[in-house]
């Protein structure tokens, strides 16, 4: 189980040259995710998703509050926390001049997956993605699609238990977003965690077993799909949010 209790998440603007202040990216966040289920976390660019998944994931320290899995603290357990956690961010950057192959027998090495299980692993992972095509090829002269797959690759090299995913089918076509969604329905069949950040409701509709919704830096909803939807008189996700807005989005 992943628990999020009470996260905030402070950080520092100038409002001009010389005036400061603090604003929170992500408020008082909390919620849990249950061994086998598909979290989705919801809400336009720069609601607080990312900011709340780099927290899970170890990057960013919370300002209040506490994360734990399987109630163990990054404070005493960081190192056994992050070798069972995949966390595939929207801008990570990939080493252009190695192949695909050559990348994910580096993760492999970085993670302790001996030569055996990692061959084993990049066949299974290559097939499943359809990487085979373009698995020598180097990075550089991939596709933006081809990238995604290698980046999400990357992330699923050493099975771990833990998978924060943010945006995962950004850059996909509908049959390779296909793909990556048949794949996170079939971990969380094996009682694998997926925390599932993305702005297509659609998506969140088709594979999450709860959502939450957040609009500036707060939960503005959340439960399964059915019980939002009643909730809100809506048939779908995107009504839903709207309704919980008031209304189209103000650019600030």
């Amino acid at each position: 189980m992943i628990k999020v209790e009470h996260v905030t998440k402070k950080f520092i603007r100038y409002k001009n040259k010389k005036e400061k202040e603090e604003f929170c990216a992500d408020k008082d966040i909390s919620f849990e995710a249950k061994d086998g289920e598909i979290i989705g976390i919801l809400g336009p660019n720069g609601a607080g998703k990312t900011t709340l998944l780099r927290m899970i994931a170890g990057i960013l320290e919370p300002s209040e509050g506490k994360i734990t899995f399987d109630k163990l603290n990054y404070k005493e357990n960081e190192i056994e926390i992050k070798r069972n956690i995949a966390y595939l961010s929207g801008n990570t950057k990939l080493y252009d001049t190695l192949s695909c192959y050559e990348l994910l027998k580096m993760c492999c090495d970085i993670y302790g997956v001996s030569d055996l299980e990692c061959e084993k692993r990049i066949k299974e992972i290559s097939k499943v993605l359809n990487m085979d095509q373009f698995l020598y090829n180097k990075i550089e002269n991939l596709s933006t699609g081809q990238t995604q797959k290698v980046n999400i690759a990357r992330c699923l090299i050493h099975d771990p238990k833990y998978y924060i995913l943010d945006e995962a089918t950004t850059g996909l076509d509908i049959i390779s977003s296909q793909i990556i969604l048949d794949f996170i329905k079939k971990e969380k069949s094996k009682g694998k965690i997926i925390l599932y950040s993305t702005h297509y409701m659609e998506e969140a509709e088709n594979i999450c077993d709860k959502v939450i919704m957040i609009n500036k830096g707060e939960v503005i909803k959340s439960g399964t799909p059915n019980q939002i939807r009643e909730d809100t008189n809506t048939t779908n996700l995107r009504d839903a949010f709207f309704y919980m807005i008031g209304g189209a989005l103000d650019e600030e």
